[in-house]
């Protein structure tokens, strides 16, 4: 009787077992502020064998505003900034006078700011257990929003403990294990805004953050994963050199308005009082000079940035290179001597990141033509063949060609 009982126990499993093993691994990885080109220098090796046995693509085209926060979220969620939420890396709540900025670790946890729903939390949903060594919104509340596994941001923590939290989660019993993982690094933004992306200090970031990929690639080899797991290398956004030269005060040419400013540098969002807009808005438009000034009503559609109450009346973008100034901003920018920025046009080929991927469910040797971020949520469901979300902007059927058997 016991051992009929045992057999049929075996049986019911059965099923739960075989789906779980055939789970893929897909490891995620974003190297912040790494420009579309940076990948060409002769400098990242590990890279090149991504491209020798994988995918690349000429770029990876990012969200407007191209900013990081914003455009991490659009690559989990599938979801344009003004449908995920995250309209800026900052952003004002004219409701509740609420304000979110990377700085306040409270409001960065919280929920409310986070509308998509990022892919860690359709895969748990459908059994999948996921890991997040960083990622934007890995850490809000409530909790079943998040990860199973995850690392509160620390911007000072050591590359390589990064990796190795990757590998020991990979090393969990099979039935903890997680099977989706995202990791961050930050070099090259880091030190793309403090120097230029010419620099030889950016090169030496890109050095760095390579030289992590082939540590995870021999540490997938020691615990047999390398041949079985996925590899998505991506960026969040690229990354032009400003100077002082190069400025428009834009609360200069507002001077006799009592307005709202938010953000600056490469693009600007203006709130003038109720019955100002209008008249604030043609003021700008005769001052238009190095810089596109838009309601939110005529904004281009291909900017998708309208449809979000948080998004002020007026946006400025700043032509590339080119930075948008108040008159305190004004003082610091007067005292730069060299940097780089991001946040321009999204077309802009300097504001283009990468895409490279290779693994068993990748086609190999394949280049293709510019990717957009929106898409690759959709391409994360697809390799764990499990449904997206009915709401998102991304489309399958603009990425699923760089898969096998596609």
């Amino acid at each position: 009787m016991k051992k009929i009982i045992f057999i049929l126990f075996a049986l019911i499993l059965l099923p739960i077992s075989i789906y779980s093993q055939s789970q893929p691994y897909v490891i995620l990885i974003s190297f912040d502020g790494f420009r579309w080109d940076y990948a060409n220098r002769g400098i990242s090796p590990n890279i090149d064998i991504m491209k020798k046995d994988g995918v690349s693509a000429l770029s990876l085209r990012p969200c407007f505003p191209t900013k990081t926060f914003p455009n991490h979220y659009a690559i989990v969620t599938g979801m344009y900034p003004e449908n995920n939420g995250l309209i800026a890396n900052s952003m004002h709540d004219p409701y509740t006078n609420e304000y979110y900025k990377l700085s306040d670790s409270i409001q960065v946890r919280n929920g409310k700011w986070y509308l998509g729903e990022a892919f860690w939390e359709t895969a748990q949903r459908n059994g999948i257990i996921s890991a997040s060594y960083f990622w934007p919104g890995s850490e809000i509340s409530p909790k079943y929003r998040r990860p199973k596994y995850f690392k509160r941001y620390v911007h000072t923590r050591a590359y390589k403990a990064r990796v190795d939290g990757i590998i020991n989660w990979l090393k969990l019993p099979y039935a903890e294990r997680p099977h989706f993982l995202t990791l961050y690094f930050s070099a090259t933004d880091d030190i793309g805004h403090k120097f230029n992306p010419d620099s030889k200090e950016v090169n030496g970031a890109i050095i760095k953050e390579d030289s992590m990929l082939g540590l995870l690639f021999k540490k997938l080899k020691k615990i047999n994963l390398y041949d079985s797991t996925n590899v998505i290398l991506v960026s969040d956004h690229g990354m032009t050199e400003i100077n002082k030269d190069r400025t428009v005060n834009i609360q200069s040419i507002l001077k006799d308005f009592d307005v709202e400013y938010q953000q600056g540098g490469p693009f600007m969002l203006i709130q003038p009082k109720p019955d100002e807009v209008n008249e604030v808005y043609q003021l700008l438009l005769k001052n238009q000079n190095h810089f596109n000034v838009y309601t939110k009503a005529n904004i281009p559609a291909r900017f998708h940035y309208s449809n979000n109450p948080f998004i002020p009346d007026i946006i400025i973008s700043a032509d590339l290179g080119w930075s948008l100034t108040t008159d305190k901003s004004a003082k610091y920018m007067a005292k730069m001597k060299t940097g780089g920025n991001h946040g321009w046009d999204n077309n802009t080929l300097d504001m283009q990141g990468i895409f490279f991927a290779m693994g068993p469910d990748f086609k190999v040797g394949y280049k293709t033509a510019t990717i957009n971020n929106i898409d690759i949520y959709p391409l994360l469901c697809k390799i764990f063949n499990i449904s997206p979300r009915s709401n998102i902007d991304g489309k399958l059927e603009d990425i699923e060609f760089i898969l096998k058997n596609r």
